[in-house]
């Protein structure tokens, strides 16, 4: 089993980040060849998601859509001021398992890993676990 934290720093409100190359890194630090990459955030205002990292136009969507579904201008109830982060993290959850085949992640031909920050500019962590 390999473990380790990385950190990731974000510079807007939403955004997602593209982690796949940081991940791939540890993967190859495993030397771990077939088994399984758990990915973990402990935010409540994050997320981790998979999705297509061709076009960059792609996660610029995904963020005016977001803004979109979950406004931030409501009058919710939570004091901090950050309620729409908390409910993009439930929606996206908090942990991402990549199979490992030959030292690699087995990702999909467009598919990468994103860090979604919801509550930023922040400095986050990322806790995997690679068995």
């Amino acid at each position: 089993m390999y473990t380790n934290t990385i950190t990731v720093s974000s510079s807007t409100q939403m955004e997602l980040l593209d982690i796949t190359t940081s991940i791939k890194k540890e993967v190859k630090n495993s030397s771990i060849n077939e088994g399984i990459c758990h990915l973990y955030t402990p935010h409540t205002t994050a997320g981790l998601t998979i999705n297509e990292g061709a076009d960059p136009a792609v996660r610029t969507d995904i963020v005016a859509a977001l803004n979109k579904m979950i406004p931030f201008n409501l009058n919710y109830q939570h004091l901090e001021g950050n309620s729409p982060a908390h409910l993009l993290s439930s929606f996206f959850g908090c942990s991402a398992t990549i199979f490992l085949e030959k030292n690699s992640l087995k990702l999909g031909t467009w598919q990468n890993i994103y860090f979604c920050e919801f509550d930023g500019p922040r400095t986050r962590k990322i806790h995997l676990c690679i068995t």
